[in-house]
């Protein structure tokens, strides 16, 4: 246990978390949400300063970015916890971690051991993912200044449900974002994800736009329960009312975890999504978990030339120069 980043002390050694938005108020004893920040005597500690569940090389197009480095390589990292319990989590044996972490759960790993093994594999990028990176935030935020140093971009998988303190130690450490914006009805967040409304999503995903962080964004189709297409416009527009460069990222649901009752994600469903993010006016809106729909590639936002070709989370062809179209030399948004 070390202790913790981002937290206020009370009267009566009562602590409040200003790490998510859920604010935790913790009498000493008791842990978060997250299961694995706890008050010790009116201080807050963290079990995952450098626990490190889960490491692996993998193709960037699969956390998903499609407009950060394509065809690269990124080095994903995971420690335990999550501070949402989604029904339907697809990791939920690393995220939804028991009271006590179980000796043998992770290893304890050492920021710069994690980037020489990045570089050592040809990545050009970490990707804090798998779980939820909020609340490994202080192995993710030295890990991330340590990748910097090294010239490796930081990758941040997310559920964005963070606080402005949060966002504020973020500014200058993460290069690129893809937050899930799971729905546009706070009925699903309290229902599905045990969180009380999307508000502080839409806040982070707005306020690393204004920053500079490149964002895309993911929203998982879960017939009957997200799929609305009036909720789909919301949520499209508000996308373009921050950048109609986003990229959002519509997915296929399959059955998992405690969310076994819903049919998976029909084709004409992400189909619909799609076309509902392009008529919002979205420039890049890509189907995914459906390999060969027809919606994963890039197409140019001047000219509808397409400029990377993808089939699930290979590269087929990219044709974009210097960040534009080689056609038209329409800008191309993003990082390459």
């Amino acid at each position: 246990m070390r202790e913790a980043e981002l937290y206020t002390r009370l009267d009566g050694d009562r602590i409040r978390c200003e790490l998510c938005a859920h604010h935790c108020r913790l009498k000493p004893g008791q842990g978060g949400i997250c299961r694995v920040r706890e008050n010790r005597s009116g201080r807050l500690y963290t079990a995952v300063a450098d626990l490190v569940v889960a490491t692996h090389v993998d193709p960037v197009e699969k956390k998903p970015f499609y407009h950060v480095l394509p065809a690269s390589r990124s080095y994903s990292l995971a420690a335990p916890g999550c501070n949402f319990r989604c029904r339907h989590c697809q990791n939920y044996e690393i995220s939804q971690v028991p009271r006590q972490l179980v000796p043998g759960f992770g290893q304890r790993r050492r920021p710069a051991e994690l980037v020489r093994e990045a570089l050592a594999a040809g990545c050009r990028s970490l990707a804090y993912t798998y779980t939820e990176p909020t609340v490994y935030f202080e192995l993710m935020a030295e890990t991330a200044l340590r990748a910097r140093e090294r010239g490796l971009l930081n990758l941040m998988v997310s559920n964005g449900y963070l606080t402005p303190a949060a966002r504020r130690r973020l500014y200058p450490l993460i290069d690129a974002a893809n937050i899930d914006l799971k729905a546009w009805s706070d009925r699903f967040y309290r229902r599905v994800c045990s969180a009380r409304s999307k508000q502080p999503v839409l806040d982070t995903i707005a306020s690393f736009v204004d920053h500079g962080i490149w964002v895309e964004v993911t929203t998982l189709l879960i017939p009957g329960y997200n799929d609305d297409p009036a909720e789909l416009r919301e949520l499209a527009r508000f996308l373009v009312s921050l950048s109609p460069a986003i990229p959002w990222h519509v997915t296929g649901f399959f059955p998992t975890y405690r969310l076994t009752t819903a049919p998976p994600t029909p084709p004409e469903t992400l189909n619909l999504a799609r076309q509902i993010g392009l008529e919002a006016g979205l420039y890049y809106v890509f189907s995914g978990n459906r390999p060969g729909l027809g919606g994963e590639d890039s197409c140019c936002p001047g000219c509808g030339a397409t400029l990377i070709r993808r089939y699930g989370f290979r590269v087929l062809e990219n044709r974009v120069r210097e960040a534009r179209c080689p056609d038209c030399g329409e800008p191309v948004a993003g990082i390459f």
